[in-house]
């Protein structure tokens, strides 16, 4: 259940109500939006005395949510959550792109890819130090010296980071180096790892598992924000379907059913989702027009090289093209 405050409610009229809630046993979650004050109730819900709680001042009415991912639901946070990384603010109206490299392999080669997203449009740096790969002999990543050449290349370039972490015990070492932590596909139902990243605070984007609906997608984004986390963005990366004539099939309807069902700022990953350069552009556009919030990218100085992932790598040149493209999708729906 949920708590509406009444618009002229006061500060001491919502920390009563926290405090009512508390006395009965449950936890809360306090969203302030610019015109509504939201009070999410955690917790078993059958016994709690929901009219004694609209009786209490400020309040406007309880409402019962009825989906089981209560935080991430609409119905808990009417207005969209716009997560901010720096001065970059995901779920606003500006597009935002991330672009880099799938695996952090040398110095001179995140450094070159992260000044080339960064004169192309990137507002923000991918790259993997940790790499979960489905073959025990292929490139695993360079684990935390991968992970301080992401940062040399965010001094560099002024561009935050975001990269992977595979496991809990590896939070506080990618947090040292990272501005966003990657929950991926394979980890999408780790869940010791959400609950962990979740009381981390710090921003997380979440990719859809291969074969998660969006419900279990949603209800994995239930565990970071139930242990504290509101910095959450979602990612659409594919899903596995009978098609092969793609890495993944991107699920394009998956975005205005997001955005209708949740709060939550999506982006898509074309790379992952098509599993080829040619086709990263086509789908770019579809996904900003049918309403994400913007792109991660995989960008690499010469994709016949990559140690991970070049089949479906961009060259700088390529990505700049993607991002004029994509601007001109953003300037015919209102966006920019």
């Amino acid at each position: 259940m949920v708590i509406v405050m009444q618009d002229h409610a006061n500060q001491e009229d919502i920390e009563e109500a926290i405090h009512q809630v508390k006395a009965m046993g449950y936890g809360v979650n306090l969203s302030q939006g610019d015109e509504r004050t939201v009070i999410g109730i955690l917790g078993d819900e059958r016994a709690l005395d929901w009219e004694h709680l609209e009786l209490l001042p400020g309040v406007e009415h309880v409402v019962r949510i009825l989906k089981p991912y209560k935080l991430a639901s609409r119905e808990s946070r009417p207005e969209r959550t716009i997560v901010r990384i720096g001065s970059v603010a995901i779920g606003g109206n500006e597009i935002v792109i991330i672009a880099g490299p799938c695996a952090v392999e040398s110095r001179e080669q995140i450094l070159e890819t992260a000044k080339a997203v960064k004169k192309a449009g990137a507002h923000m740096l991918r790259g993997g130090a940790f790499k979960p790969r489905s073959s025990p002999y292929a490139f695993q990543g360079m684990a935390e010296e991968g992970l301080k050449l992401l940062a040399e290349a965010r001094e560099a370039t002024g561009l935050p980071v975001v990269t992977e972490v595979m496991a809990p015990d590896q939070l506080e070492m990618v947090i040292q180096y990272s501005d966003m932590l990657q929950i991926g596909a394979r980890n999408m139902q780790n869940y010791p790892l959400l609950q962990a990243a979740g009381k981390s605070g710090h921003p997380v984007l979440l990719k859809r598992g291969n074969s998660a609906t969006v419900e279990e997608w949603l209800m994995a984004a239930e565990y970071l924000l139930s242990n504290g986390n509101t910095r959450v963005v979602l990612c659409e990366r594919g899903i596995r379907t009978f098609e092969t004539a793609t890495r993944n099939t991107t699920d394009i309807n998956a975005i205005p059913v997001v955005k209708h069902l949740s709060h939550l700022p999506v982006l898509v990953d074309p790379s992952h989702s098509t599993g080829r350069d040619e086709y990263i552009e086509s789908i770019s556009r579809a996904a900003i027009a049918a309403g994400a919030d913007g792109l991660i990218v995989e960008v690499h100085p010469h994709p016949e090289a990559a140690l991970s992932d070049g089949p479906q790598s961009l060259t700088p040149d390529a990505f700049s093209e993607v991002v004029n493209q994509v601007r001109r999708i953003a300037a015919v729906i209102g966006r920019s």
